[in-house]
């Protein structure tokens, strides 16, 4: 439908009334929704039923070889960290998610996603612009003069349009960009849940690496001083020359093995300077005094594995992923239907600037106009087809989310609770090395045997230690691993208050 132009009008309408005008309108004219319904998607794990639990608890009971175990009680991993009882470890997870890049990335890309948001909402209401010009225009009907005449001509006013939202396409967009939000803010969350992560593992392996230092030192201490007495003993002629080489190479094997430590312990220190947004150097200084590898706590709730679908940021990503991609199919399906809009004019234009503001020289406009596609190729179904596609497809990878989080948490369960039972023997191997070294040189002293006996014995109990120590830190690791499988780090309190920010 063409807009209708009247004109003089007395008295003039005003901009407000315009507007008025347009939103009444609006109320007259009510539609439906087109497209399908978003509700959460149900799966089809018996796992996450209600009344299962996870299977890698069964038999994880506290014994003297693993002192540390899980419970299936409520689960307060939003600090987790904490749990370490370890302020160093407390300081940098809190410092890296106030300063990491990629959290400020995280955060830069809620905000471009709310801004997406917001432009998809103001297409709901009315756009209004005002217009004015001012120039000349030929006067075709002056016949005094062979050549046009050229008259003065100024004009403004104000314009409106609006399209009546009928079939919900708007509707389906601003929905589909609500979900693009809270993919956005779940993002952030998940970066948060590897970041806490990634600062506990990499603390791990600092504090393993300086433990790791520590032993090989006292190791070469002693090996030096043996070293020393067997010279003695060789140049004095108590010593064979096989006792002499054995003793300097098992000193030289032990030293060799500093430069891996100091490395590590090097890697882990630059590691942790970027993961907290700064320069890998910048935690040198703070992180150079050695500190024993955080101590585990006596129980750790898990929970159950139908909160994890609440508790796992990247599960909660991957739903929100697939409401957008829901409201999508309503704004494909909108395009088959006709689009309505209401569009409206007023102003005053004059040829005499003096004259501008005259009520004679006022005018308005008003109608309504409407579009219907007719032929397009098949544009528009195949657009339907695709954004189908695209659901089912973040319906799969929703499905698919699930199934590898109830893996992960029962893998770490799993894993956590066997390296805890390794780290017992191997603690008992330790023990046992250490009586075999003690006899074996007594009995070197005495001359009772070889200096290869005690070479034999030490490295032995050289690499059990490290066994050991890496045991430990491999325990901390698979615990870090529980609660990250586990979605910990970050709770809807938190989220809010990033949201409100």
């Amino acid at each position: 439908m063409s807009a209708r132009m009247l004109h003089p009008l007395s008295p003039a309408l005003p901009a407000a009334l315009l507007a008025s005008t347009l939103i009444s309108a609006s109320t007259f004219i009510s539609g439906c929704t087109v497209g399908p319904n978003f509700a959460p998607p149900e799966t089809k794990s018996p796992e996450t039923s209600p009344s299962a639990r996870w299977s890698s608890l069964d038999g994880n009971a506290s014994t003297p070889g693993n002192p540390s175990k899980a419970t299936a009680g409520a689960a307060e991993i939003a600090r987790w960290w904490t749990s370490f009882n370890d302020p160093t470890l407390t300081s940098l997870v809190e410092r890296a998610i106030a300063g990491n890049l990629d959290m400020a990335a995280a955060e830069a890309r809620i905000r471009a996603a709310r801004a997406r948001r917001a432009i998809a909402g103001g297409a709901e209401l009315p756009q209004v612009n005002a217009n004015g010009f001012a120039g000349r225009q030929p006067d075709f009907k002056s016949t005094s003069s062979p050549f046009m005449d050229n008259d003065s001509l100024f004009a403004a006013g104000f314009d409106a349009t609006w399209e009546l939202d009928i079939f919900g396409r708007t509707r389906r967009i601003v929905e589909a960009t609500d979900a693009d939000v809270a993919v956005a803010e779940f993002d952030l969350r998940d970066v948060q849940v590897t970041l806490a992560g990634e600062v506990a593992s990499n603390y791990l392996r600092l504090r393993a690496a300086q433990a790791q230092l520590a032993i090989a030192r006292g190791d070469i201490a002693a090996e030096d001083a043996a070293l020393e007495v067997i010279q003695k003993l060789h140049d004095s002629g108590l010593a064979g020359a096989l006792d002499l080489a054995n003793a300097r190479a098992l000193a030289e094997s032990t030293r060799a093995r500093l430069p891996v430590y100091e490395s590590e312990a090097k890697d882990a220190t630059l590691a942790l300077g970027v993961l907290l947004g700064g320069d890998p150097s910048s935690l040198a200084a703070e992180l150079a005094p050695p500190a024993p590898i955080p101590a585990l706590p006596a129980q750790i709730p898990v929970g159950i594995p139908s909160e994890l679908l609440q508790r796992r940021p990247d599960i909660r990503r991957a739903e929100a992923e697939l409401h957008a991609a829901t409201a999508r199919i309503g704004v494909a399906v909108a395009d088959q239907f006709p689009r309505f809009s209401l569009s409206a004019a007023i102003g005053t234009r004059n040829s005499d600037a003096g004259e501008f503001a005259s009520f004679a020289t006022n005018y308005w406009a008003a109608g309504a106009g409407a579009t219907m596609p007719i032929f397009d190729g098949g544009r528009i179904k195949a657009n339907i087809e695709l954004q189908k596609s695209l659901t089912d497809a973040a319906l799969a990878q929703y499905r698919q989310r699930v199934l590898v989080a109830l893996r992960e948490v029962e893998v770490a369960l799993t894993d956590f609770a066997n390296e805890q039972q390794r780290h017992a023997s191997l603690a008992r191997a330790v023990d046992a090395g250490k009586d075999a070294v003690s006899l074996a040189s007594s009995l070197y002293a005495s001359g009772r045997t070889d200096f290869l006996n005690v070479v034999t014995a030490e490295r032995v109990l050289l690499v059990n230690q490290e066994s050991l120590t890496r045991s430990e830190r491999q325990i901390a690791e698979h615990l870090v691993s529980i609660y990250k499988a586990l979605g910990g780090g970050w709770n809807d309190t938190a989220s809010s208050t990033a949201q409100a920010n």
